[in-house]
Protein backbone atom coordinates (compact mmCIF):
# COMPACT_ATOMS: atom_id res chain seq x y z
CA UNK A 1 0.00 0.00 0.00
CA UNK A 2 1.02 3.61 -0.43
CA UNK A 3 -0.59 6.75 0.98
CA UNK A 4 1.41 9.98 1.02
CA UNK A 5 0.49 10.83 4.60
CA UNK A 6 1.37 14.06 6.37
CA UNK A 7 3.36 12.52 9.24
CA UNK A 8 5.74 10.77 6.87
CA UNK A 9 6.02 13.80 4.58
CA UNK A 10 6.91 16.07 7.50
CA UNK A 11 9.47 13.65 8.93
CA UNK A 12 11.16 13.38 5.53
CA UNK A 13 11.11 17.14 5.13
CA UNK A 14 12.33 18.20 8.56
CA UNK A 15 14.09 15.07 9.81
CA UNK A 16 12.04 14.76 12.99
CA UNK A 17 8.55 14.35 14.38
CA UNK A 18 6.44 17.45 13.70
CA UNK A 19 3.20 18.29 15.52
CA UNK A 20 0.62 20.92 14.68
CA UNK A 21 -0.28 23.38 17.42
CA UNK A 22 -3.73 24.96 17.02
CA UNK A 23 -3.58 28.73 17.46
CA UNK A 24 -5.82 31.74 16.96
CA UNK A 25 -5.21 35.13 15.36
CA UNK A 26 -8.36 36.41 17.05
CA UNK A 27 -10.05 36.72 13.66
CA UNK A 28 -13.76 36.37 13.03
CA UNK A 29 -15.40 35.03 9.85
CA UNK A 30 -17.41 36.76 7.11
CA UNK A 31 -20.03 34.05 7.60
CA UNK A 32 -20.48 35.24 11.17
CA UNK A 33 -19.94 38.99 11.22
CA UNK A 34 -22.61 39.85 8.64
CA UNK A 35 -20.51 40.23 5.49
CA UNK A 36 -21.75 36.92 4.09
CA UNK A 37 -23.99 35.82 6.94
CA UNK A 38 -24.29 35.68 10.70
CA UNK A 39 -24.78 31.98 11.49
CA UNK A 40 -21.62 30.47 10.02
CA UNK A 41 -21.50 27.45 7.73
CA UNK A 42 -24.24 25.00 8.68
CA UNK A 43 -21.75 22.42 10.01
CA UNK A 44 -19.56 24.82 12.03
CA UNK A 45 -20.05 25.04 15.79
CA UNK A 46 -17.49 27.79 16.16
CA UNK A 47 -15.71 25.88 18.91
CA UNK A 48 -12.57 24.07 17.83
CA UNK A 49 -9.84 23.13 20.26
CA UNK A 50 -7.37 25.70 21.55
CA UNK A 51 -5.13 25.47 24.56
CA UNK A 52 -5.28 29.16 25.39
CA UNK A 53 -7.74 30.92 23.09
CA UNK A 54 -7.67 34.67 23.62
CA UNK A 55 -4.09 34.78 24.91
CA UNK A 56 -1.24 36.22 22.90
CA UNK A 57 0.52 33.84 20.52
CA UNK A 58 3.58 33.03 22.71
CA UNK A 59 1.20 32.06 25.54
CA UNK A 60 -0.89 29.99 23.14
CA UNK A 61 2.23 28.21 21.89
CA UNK A 62 3.44 27.42 25.38
CA UNK A 63 0.03 26.16 26.48
CA UNK A 64 -0.36 23.99 23.36
CA UNK A 65 3.11 22.50 23.81
CA UNK A 66 2.40 21.76 27.47
CA UNK A 67 -0.71 19.78 26.57
CA UNK A 68 1.26 17.29 24.48
CA UNK A 69 4.58 17.43 26.35
CA UNK A 70 4.17 13.93 27.81
CA UNK A 71 3.88 12.26 24.41
CA UNK A 72 6.35 14.11 22.20
CA UNK A 73 9.83 12.67 21.65
CA UNK A 74 12.99 14.74 22.17
CA UNK A 75 13.76 16.96 19.21
CA UNK A 76 10.10 17.40 18.22
CA UNK A 77 9.31 20.45 16.14
CA UNK A 78 6.01 22.22 15.50
CA UNK A 79 3.77 23.78 12.88
CA UNK A 80 2.11 26.96 14.09
CA UNK A 81 -1.42 26.29 12.83
CA UNK A 82 -3.69 29.32 12.82
CA UNK A 83 -6.94 27.41 12.65
CA UNK A 84 -9.54 29.55 14.38
CA UNK A 85 -12.46 30.73 12.19
CA UNK A 86 -11.06 32.55 9.11
CA UNK A 87 -7.51 33.20 10.27
CA UNK A 88 -6.72 35.99 7.79
CA UNK A 89 -9.97 37.88 8.46
CA UNK A 90 -8.46 40.39 10.87
CA UNK A 91 -6.64 43.73 10.71
CA UNK A 92 -3.24 43.42 9.05
CA UNK A 93 -1.37 44.63 12.14
CA UNK A 94 -3.05 41.92 14.20
CA UNK A 95 -1.98 39.27 11.67
CA UNK A 96 1.57 40.62 11.51
CA UNK A 97 1.89 40.40 15.28
CA UNK A 98 0.50 36.85 15.43
CA UNK A 99 2.52 35.43 12.55
CA UNK A 100 5.73 37.14 13.64
CA UNK A 101 5.42 35.74 17.15
CA UNK A 102 4.90 32.23 15.82
CA UNK A 103 7.82 32.42 13.41
CA UNK A 104 10.15 33.69 16.12
CA UNK A 105 9.71 30.48 18.13
CA UNK A 106 12.82 28.38 17.33
CA UNK A 107 10.85 25.14 17.66
CA UNK A 108 8.35 26.23 14.99
CA UNK A 109 9.44 25.04 11.54
CA UNK A 110 6.39 26.00 9.52
CA UNK A 111 3.36 28.27 9.45
CA UNK A 112 -0.10 26.99 8.47
CA UNK A 113 -2.99 29.42 8.00
CA UNK A 114 -6.60 28.29 7.55
CA UNK A 115 -8.77 30.74 5.66
CA UNK A 116 -11.28 31.29 2.88
CA UNK A 117 -10.41 32.03 -0.76
CA UNK A 118 -12.32 35.32 -0.53
CA UNK A 119 -10.30 36.53 2.46
CA UNK A 120 -6.89 36.95 0.86
CA UNK A 121 -6.50 40.63 -0.03
CA UNK A 122 -3.21 41.84 -1.47
CA UNK A 123 -1.74 43.12 1.83
CA UNK A 124 -2.40 39.73 3.46
CA UNK A 125 -0.83 37.95 0.50
CA UNK A 126 2.22 40.22 0.83
CA UNK A 127 2.44 39.34 4.52
CA UNK A 128 2.20 35.60 3.83
CA UNK A 129 4.88 35.93 1.14
CA UNK A 130 7.17 37.74 3.58
CA UNK A 131 6.60 35.00 6.17
CA UNK A 132 7.42 32.41 3.52
CA UNK A 133 10.92 33.85 3.15
CA UNK A 134 11.57 32.99 6.81
CA UNK A 135 9.86 29.61 7.19
CA UNK A 136 7.59 27.62 4.86
CA UNK A 137 3.95 28.71 4.77
CA UNK A 138 0.90 26.56 3.98
CA UNK A 139 -2.46 28.17 3.28
CA UNK A 140 -5.48 25.95 3.95
CA UNK A 141 -8.62 26.71 1.95
CA UNK A 142 -12.06 25.41 2.91
CA UNK A 143 -13.57 24.31 -0.39
CA UNK A 144 -15.69 21.40 0.96
CA UNK A 145 -17.39 20.69 -2.40
CA UNK A 146 -17.37 21.81 -6.03
CA UNK A 147 -21.15 21.56 -6.45
CA UNK A 148 -23.06 24.88 -6.46
CA UNK A 149 -26.19 23.49 -4.80
CA UNK A 150 -24.13 22.03 -1.96
CA UNK A 151 -22.18 25.27 -1.57
CA UNK A 152 -25.49 27.13 -1.27
CA UNK A 153 -26.91 24.67 1.27
CA UNK A 154 -23.85 24.83 3.52
CA UNK A 155 -23.66 28.63 3.11
CA UNK A 156 -20.08 28.58 1.88
CA UNK A 157 -20.45 32.12 0.61
CA UNK A 158 -18.27 32.16 -2.49
CA UNK A 159 -18.30 30.67 -6.01
CA UNK A 160 -15.83 28.15 -7.42
CA UNK A 161 -13.95 30.69 -9.62
CA UNK A 162 -13.01 32.56 -6.42
CA UNK A 163 -11.30 29.41 -5.16
CA UNK A 164 -9.52 28.88 -8.47
CA UNK A 165 -8.21 32.44 -8.52
CA UNK A 166 -7.00 32.14 -4.94
CA UNK A 167 -5.06 28.97 -5.76
CA UNK A 168 -3.42 30.62 -8.78
CA UNK A 169 -2.48 33.69 -6.75
CA UNK A 170 -1.05 31.69 -3.87
CA UNK A 171 0.96 29.43 -6.14
CA UNK A 172 2.36 32.41 -8.06
CA UNK A 173 3.78 33.51 -4.72
CA UNK A 174 5.20 30.03 -4.06
CA UNK A 175 2.86 29.46 -1.14
CA UNK A 176 1.75 25.87 -0.51
CA UNK A 177 -1.98 25.18 -0.70
CA UNK A 178 -3.99 22.60 1.25
CA UNK A 179 -7.66 22.06 0.41
CA UNK A 180 -10.43 20.85 2.73
CA UNK A 181 -13.12 18.55 1.31
CA UNK A 182 -16.14 17.14 3.13
CA UNK A 183 -17.41 13.68 2.22
CA UNK A 184 -20.85 12.48 3.22
CA UNK A 185 -23.21 15.35 2.40
CA UNK A 186 -26.54 13.47 2.31
CA UNK A 187 -27.80 15.44 -0.69
CA UNK A 188 -24.74 14.47 -2.78
CA UNK A 189 -24.34 11.14 -4.54
CA UNK A 190 -21.21 9.09 -4.17
CA UNK A 191 -20.16 10.07 -7.67
CA UNK A 192 -20.67 13.76 -6.92
CA UNK A 193 -18.39 13.46 -3.90
CA UNK A 194 -15.75 11.79 -6.05
CA UNK A 195 -16.13 14.55 -8.66
CA UNK A 196 -15.00 17.02 -5.99
CA UNK A 197 -12.03 14.77 -5.24
CA UNK A 198 -11.07 14.51 -8.94
CA UNK A 199 -11.30 18.27 -9.26
CA UNK A 200 -8.97 18.89 -6.33
CA UNK A 201 -6.57 16.25 -7.64
CA UNK A 202 -6.30 18.20 -10.91
CA UNK A 203 -5.49 21.53 -9.21
CA UNK A 204 -2.06 22.91 -8.38
CA UNK A 205 -2.44 22.16 -4.68
CA UNK A 206 0.04 20.36 -2.48
CA UNK A 207 -2.20 18.79 0.11
CA UNK A 208 -5.75 17.79 0.94
CA UNK A 209 -7.78 17.21 4.09
CA UNK A 210 -10.62 14.72 3.72
CA UNK A 211 -13.33 15.15 6.34
CA UNK A 212 -16.42 13.09 7.03
CA UNK A 213 -19.49 15.22 7.65
CA UNK A 214 -20.18 15.48 11.37
CA UNK A 215 -23.33 16.71 13.04
CA UNK A 216 -22.35 18.79 16.06
CA UNK A 217 -24.35 20.51 18.78
CA UNK A 218 -24.73 24.23 18.27
CA UNK A 219 -24.94 24.06 14.47
CA UNK A 220 -27.77 24.61 12.02
CA UNK A 221 -26.96 21.18 10.63
CA UNK A 222 -27.89 19.72 14.02
CA UNK A 223 -31.27 21.46 13.92
CA UNK A 224 -31.86 20.10 10.44
CA UNK A 225 -30.84 16.59 11.57
CA UNK A 226 -33.22 16.65 14.53
CA UNK A 227 -36.12 17.81 12.37
CA UNK A 228 -35.46 15.34 9.60
CA UNK A 229 -32.69 12.80 10.32
CA UNK A 230 -30.62 12.02 7.25
CA UNK A 231 -28.31 9.07 6.61
CA UNK A 232 -24.59 9.34 7.25
CA UNK A 233 -22.03 6.70 6.22
CA UNK A 234 -21.24 3.83 8.53
CA UNK A 235 -17.55 3.08 9.02
CA UNK A 236 -17.19 0.39 6.29
CA UNK A 237 -19.03 2.60 3.77
CA UNK A 238 -16.85 5.58 4.63
CA UNK A 239 -13.64 3.55 4.32
CA UNK A 240 -14.71 2.32 0.87
CA UNK A 241 -15.43 5.92 -0.19
CA UNK A 242 -12.13 7.07 1.24
CA UNK A 243 -10.21 4.41 -0.68
CA UNK A 244 -11.87 5.44 -3.94
CA UNK A 245 -11.04 9.08 -3.18
CA UNK A 246 -7.36 8.35 -2.52
CA UNK A 247 -7.05 6.39 -5.76
CA UNK A 248 -8.09 9.58 -7.57
CA UNK A 249 -5.49 11.84 -5.92
CA UNK A 250 -1.97 12.20 -7.37
CA UNK A 251 0.67 10.30 -5.40
CA UNK A 252 2.66 13.50 -4.80
CA UNK A 253 -0.30 15.19 -3.06
CA UNK A 254 0.10 15.01 0.72
CA UNK A 255 -2.90 13.62 2.62
CA UNK A 256 -3.25 15.77 5.71
CA UNK A 257 -6.35 14.11 7.11
CA UNK A 258 -8.39 10.98 6.47
CA UNK A 259 -11.42 11.94 8.54
CA UNK A 260 -12.54 14.50 11.08
CA UNK A 261 -13.19 14.08 14.78
CA UNK A 262 -15.47 16.60 16.44
CA UNK A 263 -15.44 17.00 20.20
CA UNK A 264 -17.22 13.99 21.75
CA UNK A 265 -19.32 16.17 24.02
CA UNK A 266 -20.77 17.96 20.98
CA UNK A 267 -21.05 14.98 18.63
CA UNK A 268 -24.56 14.00 17.55
CA UNK A 269 -23.77 11.82 14.52
CA UNK A 270 -22.20 9.63 13.31
CA UNK A 271 -21.41 8.36 16.79
CA UNK A 272 -18.83 5.82 15.61
CA UNK A 273 -16.47 8.69 14.83
CA UNK A 274 -16.12 9.39 18.54
CA UNK A 275 -13.60 6.55 18.91
CA UNK A 276 -10.78 8.10 16.92
CA UNK A 277 -8.22 5.37 17.63
CA UNK A 278 -10.59 2.61 16.53
CA UNK A 279 -11.52 4.51 13.38
CA UNK A 280 -7.92 5.15 12.32
CA UNK A 281 -6.94 1.56 13.06
CA UNK A 282 -9.84 0.31 10.93
CA UNK A 283 -8.88 2.64 8.07
CA UNK A 284 -5.24 1.55 8.11
CA UNK A 285 -6.19 -2.13 8.31
CA UNK A 286 -8.46 -1.76 5.29
CA UNK A 287 -5.75 0.05 3.34
CA UNK A 288 -3.35 -2.81 4.01
CA UNK A 289 -5.97 -5.46 3.22
CA UNK A 290 -6.84 -3.80 -0.09
CA UNK A 291 -3.23 -2.83 -0.90
CA UNK A 292 -4.40 0.73 -1.45
CA UNK A 293 -2.22 2.78 -3.78
CA UNK A 294 -2.80 6.52 -3.85
CA UNK A 295 -3.27 7.66 -7.43
CA UNK A 296 -3.91 4.15 -8.77
CA UNK A 297 -7.22 5.25 -10.33
CA UNK A 298 -5.71 8.03 -12.43
CA UNK A 299 -5.54 7.52 -16.18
Amino acid sequence: MFVNDLNTALRERFGCKVYKLSLSTGASCPNRDGRCGDRGCIFCDGAGFFAARGADVPEQLNAAKALIASKVPPGTRYIAYFQDFTATYAPLEQLETAFSAALSDPEVVMLSVATRPDCLPEPVLDLLSACNTKKPVMVELGLQTIHPDSARIIRRGYELPVFEQAVRTLRCRDLEVVVHLILGFPWETREEMLQSVRYVGAQDVQGVKLHLLHVLEGTDLAERYRREPFPLPELPEYIALLEDALRLLPPEMVIHRLTGDGAKKNLIAPLWTGDKKRVLNAIRAAFRRDDLIQGAGLA
